[in-house]
């Protein structure tokens, strides 16, 4: 059994996640105590508390320790099963962070599923259901598995109630690709969407986008407003696509927070990215760790690590030995080589 202190490096929820998720792959049990250690509010929460439940009923597993606000778990693996499954997180927690856990141990199963996942899909800690679908999925669909995800009703925080329905076509290993050049740009866009607020609200994050990526064109933005019952809530989308990658930065709504202020953040960290030549950015360096280690090798280049990818190549070095090594180029992007 793997024994992991959640304190430990990034400390959050991921290593609950990625734990589960290679634990019902290789068939190894582990532990882990201090859960979310390093977080404001430590243990688990109802998202996480989904993750597990959803781990242990698709992969026939048990795990001691399963309730909310609980500090220590011990998971054991059974045999993944394909099927049709559906969890709801029940509040506004990530159903996107429920489908990461599930989605690698399905994609090696040994026949196809599908997934009806309720809960929060657009929520300020964790990659909307856009990043998931546009950025993450057409990487992972190129080693092999075919993921096609549906958004079907928004759900924003603190309400939830959204809904993505997954389909999950299985290979029988995933075939390693290096990703160390996105090509030539494509397109841009920055959309906002709100439900149950002021247009007025939509208009000043995209009026500040503007001012702040004075390169994109005026028709790259637009303004999609949801039925009524799918809010309150809002996001800015800021995307960027070229011949091998698409980048997706987003600025949540959130109280207290002037719609400037997060239109501004969303537009620097996109000019941050396109200044750089790297592939991913630091979210979706976070998400390919997981599918590059389980291919066994495989390489990209990205913006600064974050604290959530080093922790991540931890936890996969301790489950599968597969080793990711961090390297920056003298123009300041990085390199990571599974190994």
């Amino acid at each position: 059994m793997i024994i992991i202190d959640g304190s430990e490096g990034e400390g959050g929820g991921q290593v609950v996640r990625n734990s589960c998720a290679l634990s019902l792959i290789t068939g190894t049990p582990f532990r882990i105590t201090n859960v979310r250690g390093g977080r404001e509010k430590p243990g688990l929460m109802r998202q996480h508390l989904t993750a597990v439940e959803a781990a242990c009923r698709i992969g026939g597993a048990s795990c001691d320790g399963l309730a909310i606000g609980s500090g220590e778990i011990a998971f054991t693996p059974g045999t993944v099963v394909p099927g049709e499954y559906h969890f709801a997180v029940g509040s506004a927690g990530s159903a996107g962070l429920v489908l990461q856990t599930l989605s690698m141990p399905l994609a090696l199963a040994g026949g196809p599923s599908r997934l009806v996942l309720e809960g929060g899909t657009h929520n300020m800690m964790a990659p909307p259901f856009d990043f998931i679908d546009r950025c993450f999925l057409p990487i992972v669909n190129r080693m092999g598995p075919r993921i096609e995800a549906r958004l079907i009703r928004h759900g924003f925080y603190p309400r939830g109630g959204g809904r993505i329905e997954v389909d999950i076509t299985p290979a029988p290993r995933l075939t390693p690709i290096d990703c160390l050049d996105r090509g030539a740009p494509t397109g841009v866009t920055a959309s906002a969407v709100f439900a149950s607020l002021p247009f007025d609200v939509a208009d000043r994050m995209l009026a500040t986008a503007r001012r702040h990526l004075p390169d994109w064109p005026d028709s790259a933005f637009s303004a999609r407003e949801l039925p009524v019952d799918q809010g309150p809530g809002t996001i800015l989308l800021l995307e960027a696509s070229f011949e091998h990658a698409t980048e997706i930065v987003s600025g949540f709504g959130k109280l207290g927070v002037s719609a400037e202020s997060l239109a501004k953040k969303a537009a620097q960290r996109m000019t941050g990215y396109l200044a750089s030549d790297a592939f991913a950015g630091p979210y979706l360096a976070d998400q390919l760790l997981l599918p590059f280690a389980l291919a066994g090798r495989g390489s990209f280049t990205t913006v600064k690590p974050s604290q959530h990818s080093r922790t991540a190549a931890d936890i996969i070095e301790r489950f599968t030995g597969r080793m990711c090594r961090f390297d920056q180029a003298e123009t300041g992007v990085w390199t990571v080589r599974v190994l």
